[in-house]
């Protein structure tokens, strides 16, 4: 049995890895069979544990064969591992997870058919968010960081990496909020006759338009947070990160994440996008969100000041004071010179992060209660 200290300590641990020892195939194996596992309990109980909205898309042939692969690479690894004695209590724990995987039936879990309509937790939304963010952004934060050397496992990835596990596990009861609140209290405010003129637009003007008015929305709740005191408190969690990357975005209190969903959500079903539409932008703002958080650097010559990039985005997380309460939007750069509320910088880069005065407790727990302490916190 792995000594619980070790693990906790692997947990902790922050910094470069080092080369050759076998501790980043360990740890790739090692998150590879852990995720492996959570798909095989996924596939047991899918009506309480995977997304609705996922399971009308994705084959399940397809993730099948993904998780043989996985725990075959998972499972080679460890074994060529701990045969060469590197790591073995890590390597040794990693195929005790893989032998449970493929006990519990592994790929070959029958799947047959079951209710809809269950309460659930979004398992399968975060196991393929994770991968997608981890086989992509680490990649390209490696190959084209905008600060380099910075450490994929910095100072504070364990509390982001709970805010983002959180977060997903969080989904079912967002969504569920979501269209409790849209229909509840926006659906007296329906027009058909500009519904009908939404959706007659060509696909790709409304697309634009659609992202362009949920930009205009979350510029107008996003500044709402920065400039209400009482919901700066909820709004500073997710600016507390002092190092920006792929899993600092995550960092974010469960009010926050919530309301601006139902604000966005809510007015985007009252003008009536198509949900085709709709899912591309979802789709749209789960790939800019991350990227936008992300160590990453791209040319992105003159489109720089008609989109938010890294660079931009990383000014709004600057704790420095020229920066504060600037680059609300999350899609385009242009709203905020339109508004007035752009950074004005000589330098690329800010050079502090996180919030001004470093107030912000350790920790998901507190980070969670910190609003509702505010006050003890300020006194």
């Amino acid at each position: 049995m792995v000594p619980v200290k070790k693990l906790s300590k692997l947990y902790t641990q922050h910094g470069h890895l080092p080369m050759g020892v076998g501790k980043v195939s360990g740890v790739i194996a090692y998150s590879l069979a852990i995720l492996c596992l959570l798909g095989v309990i996924a596939f047991h109980y899918p009506q309480y544990l995977t997304t609705p909205e996922l399971r009308a898309k994705y084959s399940v042939e397809v993730l099948r064969g993904v998780m043989l692969v996985a725990l075959l690479i998972s499972g080679g690894i460890a074994l060529a591992n701990f045969i060469l004695g590197r790591y073995r209590w890590l390597n040794l724990f990693t195929l005790a997870i893989v032998a449970v995987a493929v006990a519990l039936g592994g790929p070959a879990v029958p799947v047959g058919d079951f209710p809809d309509g269950t309460a659930y937790i979004g398992l399968d939304w975060f196991i393929l968010d994770l991968l997608k963010s981890t086989l992509i952004f680490i990649l390209i934060e490696k190959l084209i960081p905008l600060r380099k050397g910075q450490a994929v496992f910095r100072s504070e990835w364990l509390t982001d990496f709970v805010h983002f596990a959180f977060n997903h596990f969080l989904v079912g009861l967002a969504l569920f909020l979501v269209n409790f609140f849209i229909h509840r209290f926006f659906g007296w405010m329906i027009y058909a006759p500009l519904q009908n003129a939404v959706q007659a637009l060509p696909t790709l003007v409304e697309v634009l338009a659609c992202v362009l008015v949920a930009d205009l929305v979350q510029y107008g709740t996003h500044r709402a947070y920065h400039e209400v005191p009482f919901l700066w408190r909820f709004h500073a969690v997710h600016h507390s990160t002092k190092t920006l990357d792929w899993l600092a975005g995550s960092r974010q209190h469960f009010f926050e994440t919530i309301v601006t969903r139902v604000s966005i959500l809510g007015v985007l079903f009252v003008l009536g996008f198509s949900r085709e539409v709709m899912d591309v932008y979802i789709l749209i703002v789960g790939v800019q969100a991350v990227l936008n958080h992300s160590n990453v650097k791209l040319p992105w010559g003159p489109l720089k000041y008609l989109l938010v990039t890294p660079e931009f985005h990383h000014w709004h997380h600057s704790s420095d004071r020229a920066a504060l309460d600037r680059n609300y939007a999350a899609h385009f750069a242009f709203i905020d010179r339109a508004f007035g509320t752009a950074v004005k910088s000589d330098r690329p880069l800010p050079e502090n992060y996180g919030v001004l005065g470093d107030y912000m407790p350790e920790g998901f727990l507190r980070q969670q209660a910190f609003p509702f302490t505010w006050r003890e916190k300020q006194e």
